[in-house]
């Protein structure tokens, strides 16, 4: 994956500058006023044979424009008090009109909405829509340094995402012409994330610019990715789909395998339990595996929490670790472990929606036995379904909770998934729970309550769109954790693993150096670091964020 190029985007920086023009212009009226107004009271004032210092002369406009009008100098002559008039009112309407204006402007007036890009940017990323994909997106592409700006036709809508610190021109987003003022020849890629009717507007009118351009648009139904594509969308996301599918990956069934996440490059990352098993309360050290088996142990899921692994972490019977591997080395974990942990009763999967019914999917292929509960009766359509209300402990305990494996709670209500998982977790404290979050803020909490495992939209959307869009190497094994690739940067080149500290330094583990013919999986630490490799790396978004700062903006 190419270093991405490093460039600022202008949009704040324009918006601060006509702000502190607006504010300068005020002062300058105002210095104006108060020395206009001061050498003209010093020529009346002699007029009538009496001198003032110029320090009286400004403290006599100052207080008479404000309005104070202290009374200890006065006028005699009928010029001089006219002029008394003109300084109050003057002062008048600097504070009633001058001031009210110039803040409405600030503050309130459309005329601080960007209606176009300048024509320097280029391999900025086009969004047009905020949801809570496009803001974590948003947040991957500042960690990046990838320039975006937000498209938003609602000008009140625009204004408000600007106070927040967006990058936001107000255009409607069916007219070619929008497109063409924010650059998008330039550009990296367009990102549609509303709904598909205006996804597709959006797909035509972007087509008549241009053909070349990447757009990655979501869809939620096989109708409307079929259209997508037809309109010209070059990738399209379902993430219900998706999700499901990430969801299925992460049950274990029971067993002690090791699940496939995802292959990155010919690395393969993959999650097994530890119940059971003679690993159980043993370090990392104590266990071997890298040994006996050539994986690597690269971190540790316990009670929701990820760690990054060391020598001496405590693998608990609870916990999960992930493993970093070859193809190989994976399936000699297996053979080691396939005897133990052996579930007894089917998987429950809770909710039989687009993704609940995703999960049930990949676990049939797997040959994963499942039962879906489900409280619409209209969506039971096999077998495998159980109509009723999955938070009432009966119907839970009816479908095999005590004997289940494991639980996929796939409802769209948040509030309901930690509900579910906290009743779960209190009658099952051994069982396996996955969950999906709609709202980022609610991951937290289902990890509260119990969940071993949580996938949100959010951050999976926002990974994939990513990728798409940047050719980037980003694989999301969990919430929060990552594992990414990038060019050696030359803090890097020519020291070994040990040397360069990436793991003290960072947080980051490396799990594997690539060239273009050869791949390096689990290196020593004496291992040399060359120019021209790759780094293939696992960490929490805190350790990629400390990675980039510490190496890559100064390599």
């Amino acid at each position: 994956m190419k270093i991405f190029e490093r460039r600022t985007f202008f949009l704040g920086k324009r918006t601060s500058r006509r702000n502190a023009i607006l504010i300068s212009r005020l002062v300058f009226v105002l210095l104006f006023l108060l020395a206009g107004n001061s050498v003209l009271f010093r020529y009346l004032m002699n007029l009538e044979n009496r001198d003032y210092s110029w320090i009286t002369c400004f403290y006599w406009t100052a207080t008479n424009m404000s309005t104070l009008g202290l009374g200890d100098i006065t006028f005699q002559s009928d010029p001089g008090r006219l002029f008394n008039v003109y300084v109050a009112v003057s002062g008048l309407a600097f504070i009633l009109i001058l001031v009210p204006f110039t803040f409405i402007k600030l503050f309130q007036s459309t005329e601080r909405i960007h209606r176009e890009l300048p024509r320097n940017i280029k391999d900025h990323v086009i969004l047009t829509n905020y949801d809570h994909v496009s803001q974590t997106l948003i947040r991957k592409l500042k960690q990046f340094k990838v320039p975006y700006v937000l498209l938003i036709p609602d000008l009140k809508e625009a204004g408000e995402l600007i106070d927040k610190g967006l990058n936001v021109v107000s255009a409607d987003l069916d007219d070619g012409e929008t497109y063409k003022k924010v650059q998008i020849n330039q550009s990296a890629g367009v990102v549609l994330t509303g709904n598909h009717f205006v996804n597709t507007s959006a797909t035509y009118a972007i087509r008549q610019v241009t053909k070349e351009i990447a757009i990655v648009s979501t869809a939620d139904s096989d109708s409307a990715e079929e259209v997508l594509l037809s309109s010209g969308a070059t990738n399209v996301i379902k993430l219900g789909e998706m999700m499901g599918k990430s969801l299925a990956r992460r049950i274990t069934a029971g067993d002690a395998l090791a699940h496939d996440i995802e292959f990155f490059d010919k690395l393969k990352i993959a999650e097994a339990t530890v119940k059971g098993t003679p690993l159980a309360n043993k370090t990392l050290r104590e266990s071997n595996l890298r040994e006996l088996a050539g994986v690597s142990v690269v971190g540790i899921w316990n009670e929701g929490k990820f760690s990054l692994a060391k020598a001496d972490t405590k693998i608990l019977e609870r916990s999960v670790l992930v493993l970093a591997g070859s193809p190989e080395q994976i399936d000699m974990y297996n053979e080691m472990f396939c005897i133990y942990n052996v579930a007894s009763g089917p998987v429950l999967v809770i909710g039989g929606g687009k993704v609940g019914r995703a999960v049930g999917k990949i676990l049939e292929e797997r040959e994963i036995d499942f039962k879906l509960i489900e409280k619409e009766a209209s969506l039971a359509v096999s077998d495998k379904y159980i109509t009723g209300d999955a938070s009432d402990k009966e119907l839970l305990l009816r479908s095999g909770l005590m004997t289940s494996p494991a639980v996929a709670i796939t409802t769209e209500d948040d509030n309901m998934n930690i509900f579910l998982t906290t009743l779960i977790r209190k009658f099952r404290p051994d069982i396996q729970i996955i969950s999906r979050g709609k709202l980022d803020r609610t991951v937290e909490l289902l990890y509260g309550a119990g969940c071993d495992f949580v996938m949100s939209y959010a951050s999976m959307g926002a990974n994939s769109i990513f990728n798409l869009l940047k050719k980037g190497n980003i694989l999301m094994i969990a919430e929060g954790v990552d594992v990414f690739k990038v060019d050696v940067p030359r803090t890097l080149a020519g020291l070994t693993i040990r040397e360069s500290s990436v793991r003290e330094k960072s947080g980051c583990s490396i799990v594997a150096l690539a060239s273009d013919d050869d791949i390096k999986i689990n290196p020593n630490p004496s291992t040399l670091i060359e120019e021209g490799q790759s780094i293939i790396l696992i960490g929490n978004f805190d350790a990629e964020t400390k990675f980039f700062s510490e190496f890559m903006e100064k390599g």
